[in-house]
């Protein structure tokens, strides 16, 4: 179109590989094992034949928890990201290997080098999600529970970027960092040619901020409303300029959804049936607990709400932080009033708070609007969750990768091994803040 920003823009695809949730249909037959090698290769391998860019792999320091218990409605077991990103280099050859890792529990010149081993051994495919916390509870899991104030998650994780990054370009000398969280001094042992490639997920302003001075890649989740997704944009490339870097430093990527049909009333009739899948009773009845901070399980999910409030006063923490923070009894009013006024049952009423997220259509109409997206400056591509796995991204590979290379705007072939040579990134930029000694 005339009017685009960017007007050869291709769409970049990655796929986020999450491992809790409940958005992914568990209950389905053809779901596969959350732990097994089999499930994570498939995916993997279907997204190469795709020619993605990123197999993106979420992780969990601490498996989520509901009244003192395992929560048997999520996964129950995390393998290690960067061990299964690891084995899985050896079954794929071109497609970036994402790991979520965090700042606050890891040691930088360990999960150094452990990132760098990765990079070196994947031929320049590795990638680094950095990903911040400061909750006691996940903390109790490393003796350190509280141990970082939520004002100085950030500072923590600058000081760690920037101690990794002296690492990387460090090899065969000495290297010494000293900040108010992170002190070493490190002896690097992996030799690199460049740096594994930066994502950071981060959607408040310190974390927009934290991206813009150190990210490569930004996962956002304005993944749904071109005009959300957009103003998202813009304020990121704003803020990437005030860094001092150029604005096309930091690519975009949201993380959605697609479902897909021949035309768009099948896509929305499946739209429909994905959600209920996705929101079983049980679950339903979960997240209501979630809130009441109880064991609801008795309850009916076809029957009314509780009609007492809940009997904490804050959302904890080992759910994980969807509600963090939200005040129990005003969310519990709110959902009583809509269920009272529009006479829902528990999980009709958690089904309407779940507002669709991503694109629902006929291949054609989602491939139009990927193209709009990216040409448009509202992403540069997007970080699929899929709906069910291993199987959830056939349809993505089999229909609408081939609908956006008619429209020229999907690459036809890898040109390169490298992730960062597929993301059209710049070299890494040196480290600051290090002192390396000759």
């Amino acid at each position: 179109m005339s009017d685009d920003r960017y007007p050869n823009a291709h769409v970049h695809l990655g796929v986020f590989f999450q491992g809790v949730n409940h958005s992914t249909i568990w209950t389905d037959p053809a779901s596969g094992s959350q732990i097994d090698f089999e499930t994570f290769r498939q995916v993997a391998q279907t997204a190469e034949r795709g020619l993605f860019d990123a197999f993106f792999l979420g992780e969990g320091l601490r498996l989520r928890e509901q009244n003192g218990l395992l929560h048997d409605l999520d996964v129950v077991g995390r393998p290690d990201a960067i061990t299964q990103l690891a084995a899985l280099a050896a079954v794929t050859t071109h497609i970036g290997l994402a790991a979520t890792q965090n700042v606050t529990y890891n040691d930088p010149a360990d999960l150094a080098r452990r990132l760098a081993s990765l990079h070196a051994l994947s031929g320049g495919r590795a990638a680094w999600n950095i990903v911040t916390t400061d909750n006691a509870w996940t903390g109790e899991n490393f003796r350190r529970g509280g141990w970082l104030d939520h004002s100085q998650r950030y500072e923590r994780a600058g000081e760690f970027v920037e101690a990794a990054q002296a690492i990387w370009d460090g090899f065969g000398r000495s290297v010494s960092y000293t900040g108010s969280t992170v002190d070493l001094r490190v002896s690097p042992t992996v030799a690199l040619s460049d740096h594994p490639v930066l994502f950071q997920a981060g959607d408040s302003p310190d974390g927009r901020d934290f991206a813009a001075r150190h990210a490569e890649v930004i996962f956002s989740a304005h993944g749904t409303d071109y005009d959300d997704a957009l103003a998202f944009a813009d304020d990121v490339r704003a803020r990437t300029v005030r860094a001092g870097r150029p604005e096309d430093d930091l690519k975009i990527l949201p993380g959605t959804q697609f479902i897909l049909a021949a035309t768009g009333a099948e896509a929305r009739e499946k739209a429909h049936w994905v959600k209920e899948q996705q929101v079983t009773p049980a679950t339903a009845l979960s997240l209501l607990g979630q809130v009441w901070g109880e064991d609801l399980s008795s309850y009916d999910p076809d029957g009314p709400l509780p009609a007492h409030d809940p009997r904490i006063e804050l959302v904890g923490e080992t759910r994980g932080s969807a509600r963090h923070g939200a005040d129990p009894r005003a969310l519990a009013r709110a959902w009583r009033e809509r269920a009272e006024a529009e006479n829902l049952s528990i999980r009709q009423l958690v089904l309407a708070q779940d507002r669709q997220r991503g694109f629902v259509g006929s291949v054609d109409s989602v491939a139009d609007e990927l193209v709009r997206w990216v040409r448009g400056g509202a992403s540069h591509g997007f970080n699929i969750t899929p709906w069910l796995v291993p199987t959830g991204l056939d349809d993505v590979v089999d229909h609408l990768v081939p609908a956006l290379q008619e429209r020229g705007a999907y690459r036809d072939a890898y040109t390169s091994t490298s992730l960062r040579e597929h993301l059209g990134l710049r070299a890494p930029v040196p480290h600051r803040g290090a002192l390396v000694d000759a």
